[in-house]
């Protein structure tokens, strides 16, 4: 784990501090899936009777592949989500070469919204899971919504509901159709740490990768803790890579200084967070290094560590971090240029959409993202890219924004190596890397030390 923080501090009241911290995660043994019995995923379908075709082969396929040993529920779109399989009393099915038979056999008659009631968007959806998965104590929970939105008008109660919600099981939203609403989507898959995606065509693919992607979890909820100094009134931490997520702290009992931040599906790689502290100088020393916090995974630390520089003195070189810093703040500024700019094109408003996504091309030519400048090109004409211009097309077809805004909010950041040798030896015939503790290479078998 590193900490780069983006340089001195200017000594006042509610000084906001900024770090970039990156974690890096190495197995230590062989790489394996999480066993299937550790699963328990709602298969739920908010989708309407017009879009059956959409899911009619889909879904089936994608109950046949499920893997052994699984736990698992489908759920259909009535005025209430309704429990397609299992049936009887039983909420729960474990799946074997039976069960998935008997499944996809049962999603031939998966009921759908049709004239009448709907439930009164998501957080009807999230209630639901959220009592169902109660009783299925396994270590990796998880929603898998495949939605068409046509149960979001009257939506009243989402955040609260997601409040509820927060650690008790994570969630990936698949989108079908064309009459979706981005945002409510990008909110359940930031708050419950999951991805929201948008499926042309491939949904039984999609959600076999899904589950395939849950199985890849070797930590399935690994706490961040922040402890501060008492000078440090505020404290707040955003996944920034490999998907934006917005996280919850929680106050720990009798500890008034520690703040725990869960986390979740944590796989072999790395992951990048935005920390922001908010500091008084009022009795602190200036030109003295201090440690305002540290940060703990595990048995892992890093301190966050900085100075009160005088106003009056020229501004000292800033350290390595501070462009680590700029980065992680442009990227994200980067991706809601490119939002912002799509929904604007949307509602018609032609100048801003060209201001926000001259923006967006400006800054993923610096920073070499080349699905952002792919994005606004379907779009506009990129003149000037380092410069920011760009020229919007006279039509752009409005089905297509959806999906476009969904991906702005929600598509995978590739990571930046870190440059620094990773943890642990490496094999001298093949050069593998090893965990910490290894002795013998897992791919070639030559002993380690």
């Amino acid at each position: 784990m590193r900490v780069d923080l983006g340089g001195d501090l200017r000594p006042h009241r509610s000084a906001k501090i900024e770090a970039h911290l990156r974690v890096d995660v190495t197995a230590g043994g062989a790489p394996a899936e999480l066993p299937a019995i550790e699963l328990a995923v709602i298969i739920a379908v908010d989708v309407a009777e017009p879009l059956r075709a959409a899911v009619r082969h889909a879904l089936p396929a994608a109950l046949r592949a499920l893997p052994d040993g699984i736990s698992f529920t489908v759920l259909g779109a009535g005025p209430e989500p309704v429990r397609c399989h299992p049936g009887d009393d039983a909420e729960w099915a474990v799946a074997d070469g039976r069960e998935k038979r008997r499944a996809a056999f049962a999603a031939g008659a998966l009921p759908l919204h049709r004239d009448g009631p709907r439930p009164a968007g998501y957080a009807v959806w999230a209630a639901g899971a959220r009592a169902l998965l109660a009783a299925r104590p396994l270590s990796v929970r998880h929603l898998l919504l495949i939605t068409d939105g046509s149960s979001a008008p009257g939506e009243t109660r989402l955040d609260e509901e997601l409040d509820l919600c927060a650690g008790h099981f994570t969630c990936d939203v698949l989108a079908v159709g064309a009459d979706w609403t981005p945002e409510p989507l990008l909110t359940l898959a930031e708050r419950l740490h999951g991805t929201a995606e948008f499926v042309d065509d491939g949904l039984g693919a999609a959600i076999t990768a899904a589950i395939r992607r849950l199985r890849r979890v070797h930590a399935p909820q690994l706490p961040i803790e922040v402890t501060v100094r008492p000078s440090v009134r505020q404290v707040a931490l955003n996944e920034k890579a490999p998907r934006p997520h917005r996280l919850g702290g929680l106050p720990q009992p009798g500890r008034p200084h520690r703040w725990s931040f869960p986390t979740y599906q944590w796989e072999e790689g790395g992951r990048d967070y935005l920390l922001t502290l908010v500091a008084d100088a009022d009795h602190d020393p200036l030109e003295t290094y201090l440690q305002f916090a540290m940060v703990s995974v595990g048995d892992v630390h890093a301190a966050v560590t900085a100075r009160w520089h005088r106003p009056e003195l020229p501004p000292p070189d800033l350290p390595a971090g501070a462009a680590s810093v700029r980065d992680q703040k442009s990227t994200t500024v980067m991706r809601e240029a490119l939002r912002r700019g799509l929904v604007a094109l949307g509602e018609e408003r032609r100048d801003a959409a060209q201001g926000h996504l001259g923006r967006a091309a400006r800054l993923a030519d610096r920073f070499g993202t080349d699905w952002v400048l792919d994005e606004i090109r379907a779009v506009a004409d990129i003149e000037d890219a380092p410069a920011g211009r760009v020229r919007l097309r006279s039509a752009v077809a409005a089905d297509t924004l959806g999906p476009m805004i969904l991906r702005a909010g929600s598509r995978p950041v590739p990571l930046t190596d870190t440059g620094g040798p990773r943890p642990g030896p490496r094999c001298v015939r093949c050069a593998t890397p090893a965990g910490g503790e290894a002795r013998y290479c897992i791919a070639c078998g030559e002993k380690l030390l």
